[in-house]
């Protein structure tokens, strides 16, 4: 598994951000970096020092070449980025919050190369043929029909490869408008799925399975979740692993932040990460993602260890600027150990 790549498939965006707190256009700049769920996921996992594949298709100009060019940089192989001579990238436009004032965000993703481009477009035979894992999430299969197909048929030729499929499920209310409702595509989706990786909303909104947790009163159920997972697992028999992350949002600059993990071996609870100076949350979840895959792909039978890598990758990404989590695997292991004083590394 270890020489094998981890394949992420799906958009990769032109993500553009007022500067500091400001309301969006409030001044004339923004600032133009990318990021987009799959992508994050393979620069973290690149940086753990995996290797790492990002599928999608992206414009055959100047804006698309810049993206690609950005993956590189983190060495994610973007050899098998499908190059359209139309289409465009996505956009997003976003603003961060500050105490009461959350964090907003607007697409503008209609019409690009990834959500016009068909399942045959992309050579999945070719993609799978060095890989030991495929992580796509539920933001692409609420693209587009096509997108939907596509993301569907990655997952099908990934088993048939022999590698194990993740998806991160996801939830994106904004996205879902071409007719199709979250669990009608997304049920099928997971039925190809080993591990997910969730939050209790997305489970809900995407599976169509209700939970009674609320997690805006700051004290977690966590027996709930146990029933939860327990629940997933009853009508996805498919699925070994879930990891559903614990946000308490206290405000848009504090948030509590842990796990559990239902494993092979038992449920467990990560340690808790009081989050009190929020940097940038965008792409939280994806650090968190690329924690369990790193974690089952390294030390898969201590998945208490995987829960705890995990949530202590996706805290660090709390302080950094961008969609990347740019944490390094020694950072991640010296916060594991309980160092999270902030101190100078000297």
């Amino acid at each position: 598994m270890h020489d094998k790549k981890i394949v992420t498939f799906g958009e990769i965006m032109l993500r553009l951000k007022s500067p500091g707190h400001d309301r969006l256009f409030q001044s004339p700049l923004l600032e133009a970096t990318f990021g987009g769920g799959e992508a994050n996921v393979a620069v973290s996992l690149s940086i753990f020092g995996k290797k790492t594949r990002f599928v999608t298709a992206l414009p055959d100009n100047a804006v698309g070449e810049a993206a690609v060019r950005e993956l590189n940089k983190y060495g994610v192989d973007t050899s098998r980025i499908l190059r359209t001579k139309g289409g465009r990238v996505g956009i997003y436009y976003l603003e961060t919050g500050a105490n009461q004032r959350a964090s907003s965000v607007v697409y503008d993703r209609a019409g690009s190369s990834i959500s016009e481009a068909s399942p045959e477009d992309f050579d999945f035979t070719a993609i799978f043929s060095d890989a030991c894992w495929l992580h796509v999430t539920g933001i692409t299969p609420a693209l587009s029909q096509k997108a939907a197909d596509s993301a569907i048929a990655a997952a099908k030729a990934a088993k048939k490869a022999g590698a194990l499929v993740s998806v991160d499920l996801n939830y994106r209310k904004k996205l879902w408008n071409y007719g199709k409702t979250a669990p009608e595509v997304m049920r099928t989706l997971v039925a190809h799925a080993d591990v997910i990786i969730a939050n209790e909303e997305d489970i809900q909104k995407c599976l169509g399975i209700e939970a009674s947790v609320d997690v805006t009163s700051g004290e977690l159920d966590t027996d709930q979740y146990r029933k939860l997972t327990e629940e997933v697992k009853k009508q996805f028999p498919n699925i070994s692993i879930i990891a559903v992350t614990l946000r308490e949002s206290h405000s848009a600059d504090r948030n509590g932040w842990s796990a559990a993990l239902s494993g092979k071996t038992g449920f467990y609870l990560s340690r808790r990460y009081e989050i009190t100076d929020i940097v940038d949350r965008v792409g939280g979840g994806d650090s968190f993602a690329a924690g369990i895959i790193y974690g089952l792909t390294e030390f898969p039978a201590d998945e208490e260890r995987i829960i705890n890598y995990a949530v202590a990758s996706s805290a660090l990404k709390h302080s950094i600027n961008g969609d990347f989590n740019l944490s390094r695997k020694s950072e991640v292991e010296a916060l594991l150990k309980g160092d999270g004083s902030g101190r100078v590394q000297r």
